[in-house]
């Protein structure tokens, strides 16, 4: 049963908007069986700091588990299977409506996870849990409850797995605030998301949410247990990696992390309002001015020009303190402004907190210390440092409102790409140091070769926007091209140079004309163009482009095209207006390279690719006799000609 609130909730309630005798008014908001006002009316409870009461009522809204299904379909692991055979085919309704009264009647059981293994970039393997979709499905809805909840709560400095709040967010953040480090603390915390404690973490949630239902079905997929070759082993500690909550779960746990280091260490390790001035530096201004009074302005422009070169404050100065944190999933960065000792002191001061409250530990492999001046601190796959910069800052004289331009401490932070990652990139293409074709795409078209390559080196180069020794990356862009090439001179056996003369291109991008390699296609909408190349080198400053990923919680809530067809409970094949279910494909183009080259599809490929989409609404009839691979059992109103839908106008855009 659900715990009532106490009487101090009850009186927090009564001065929250959207509660109502002590009582959240989530409950009322469910019965509209909408997601948007439930996830808003949860978002201003977090706002304010108010314990959640009530809220497993909330999982009763079909409207919520249609708008997770919306978002769980697109992934490419929604059609792979966990312990059984259920996944995203066959979605319907009626599913929705089954889960939710298993839901209410709290008869609804997570089955184990199946426990992959992938390797690791640095060798050895990292250990995945597979769900089935049904509690993929119900783990979402969690997820945005919680995260609704929780989202106003966390701190600024936590990154990843947040909305708007990714690896670019957190290495702008690092050259914004870490100006003048000394040192740096690379942490990391080993194997976080298998040794999270489970009593720890339900009472971290327990503070927050006083709903008993809510808090045993999350304990209840953390207890699943997994499966590893068929063998049922049960889970005493971590959220499974591969989880659809894990991420949020394990953000609330180190959230704990997070306020200690903001409210004890930062204020402890923060002192001194300036730094002093560099003796050197006034030393220098008085032989600046004394020279020039002397009339040796030669040597007034030397001595100005070694000005330039010396900071203006003290940057040993042992009043001034400043310690900064950023946090990405289980990943922290430290920059601290002070003595190496002091350093060290607040590395064993997380390292005992990590231990006594958390139950985690320090890697002492990985976490580091590193000086900020001649070393380099890797994290997110950039190599971070503090450099020298010789550009003059204005300054504003406090009293008289002068201006003028003096150096400050000197400590730009360098974002670059780690040393030995272009050859460790192009070790694929090579072979006895000579570059090599890609044989794995051989059998596919060029279209998809081009697109292949492009898609690879525009992940890289768009990664490493932000390094100021970004152009380094047309040694492997190079390479690429070169291996490109080969690819396609043996797919055609014709030679390089006839590639060249083949497929060679140009493209403006930004007023600057780029040479390409590119093959033109003809669609119905038109010719498109697919190419190689086009993808400038420059460093991008962070703050200068438009955020990408800045999602709302406003924003989240429309229905998709998919959803709009579903709920209209019309099948595509046999136009019966009866209960339907969603057949899904895990890409159209697999679905295209299978009935390739067959004299007569069936109608129900024909149809998906006329519509362009991985998704087909079907009565049960229909979607049975696909996979039994019948025919159409009732005769189908679209089946002379083309889709309705499809006459005199443009193909669907895919996606849908």
């Amino acid at each position: 049963m659900e715990s009532r609130p106490s009487t101090a909730v009850g009186k927090a309630n009564h001065r929250a908007k959207g509660v109502r005798n002590g009582v959240c008014r989530i409950g009322k908001v469910c019965g509209m069986q909408k997601a948007e006002p439930i996830i808003q009316a949860i978002y201003r409870m977090g706002e304010k700091r108010i314990p959640l009461t009530r809220v497993y009522r909330s999982l009763y809204s079909e409207d919520l588990f249609l708008q997770a299904y919306a978002k769980l379909y697109r992934n490419s692991g929604a059609m792979t299977p966990g312990p059984d055979d259920d996944t995203v085919d066959g979605m319907s309704r009626q599913r929705v409506q089954a889960i939710i009264e298993a839901l209410r009647c709290e008869r609804y059981r997570f089955r184990p996870s199946r426990r992959i293994r992938i390797p690791k970039g640095k060798g050895g393997t990292r250990r995945l849990g597979i769900p089935n979709f049904t509690d993929k499905l119900v783990q979402e809805v969690l997820r945005s409850i919680l995260e609704a909840y929780y989202e106003p709560r966390f701190c600024n400095s936590s990154h990843g797995f947040r909305p708007g709040k990714g690896c670019h967010s957190t290495l702008a953040s690092i050259k914004q605030r870490f100006w003048g480090t000394a040192w740096f603390i690379e942490g990391d915390i080993r194997g976080c998301f298998d040794n999270i404690d489970h009593d720890v973490l339900m009472n971290i949630l327990a503070r927050d949410i006083h709903d008993g239902r809510l808090l045993n079905l999350i304990h209840q997929s953390l207890k699943a247990g997994v499966l590893d070759d068929w063998r049922y082993h049960h889970t005493y500690s971590g959220t499974p990696q591969g989880g659809v909550l894990s991420p949020l779960l394990a953000n609330i746990y180190l959230h704990e992390l997070d306020q200690f280091i903001e409210d004890k260490l930062i204020p402890l390790y923060t002192r001194g309002k300036i730094r002093a001035d560099n003796s050197e530096y006034l030393n220098l201004q008085y032989r600046i001015r004394w020279a020039r009074k002397c009339g040796n302005h030669q040597k007034a422009r030397l001595l100005e020009k070694q000005k330039w070169q010396t900071p203006s404050k003290d940057t040993h100065d042992p009043g001034y303190r400043r310690l900064r944190y950023i946090r990405y999933a289980d990943d922290f960065l430290l920059g601290f402004v002070g003595p190496k000792t002091e350093t060290e002191a607040i590395k064993g001061t997380i390292r005992d907190f990590l231990q006594d409250s958390l139950n985690l530990e320090l890697s002492p492999d990985k976490t580091l210390i590193t000086h900020a001046r001649t070393q380099q601190a890797l994290f997110l796959g950039y190599a971070i440092s503090i450099y020298q910069a010789d550009e003059k800052h204005t300054i504003v004289h406090r009293i008289d409102g002068i201006r003028y331009k003096r150096r400050s401490t000197n400590g730009k932070v360098r974002l670059g790409v780690p040393k030995g990652l272009v050859c460790r990139l192009a070790k694929p293409y090579q072979q006895n140091s000579r570059i090599i074709g890609d044989v794995s795409l051989l059998p596919y078209s060029d279209v998809h070769i081009i697109d292949a390559f492009q898609r690879r080196f525009r992940g890289i180069a768009e990664y490493y926007k932000y390094a100021i020794d970004r152009g380094c990356l047309g040694q492997l862009q190079y390479i690429m091209e070169v291996a490109l090439t080969k690819t396609l001179a043996e797919k055609h056996k014709i030679s390089v140079k006839r590639v060249y003369k083949k497929y060679r291109g140009t493209r403006v991008i930004g007023g600057h004309a780029y040479k390409t390699i590119q093959v033109r296609v003809p669609t119905s909408q038109g010719e498109s163009t697919f190419f190689w190349g086009a993808v400038p080198l420059k460093t991008i400053k962070p703050g200068t482009e438009p955020i990408e990923d800045e999602r709302s919680f406003d924003s989240r809530f429309c229905y998709s095209d998919l959803l709009q067809r579903l709920v209209a409970n019309r099948c595509e094949l046999c136009d019966k207006n009866i209960s339907c279910e969603v057949h899904h494909v895990r890409k159209l183009a697999d679905l295209k390279h299978r009935w390739r080259g067959r004299k007569e599809k069936p109608f129900w490929v024909k149809r998906m690719i006329a519509l362009r989409r991985k998704t087909l609404i079907v009565c049960r009839e229909c979607h049975m006799a696909i996979h039994a691979g019948r025919p159409i059992p009732t005769k189908c109103t679209f089946h002379s000609g083309e889709p309705d839908e499809l006459k005199g106008s443009s193909p669907v855009r895919r996606g849908g």
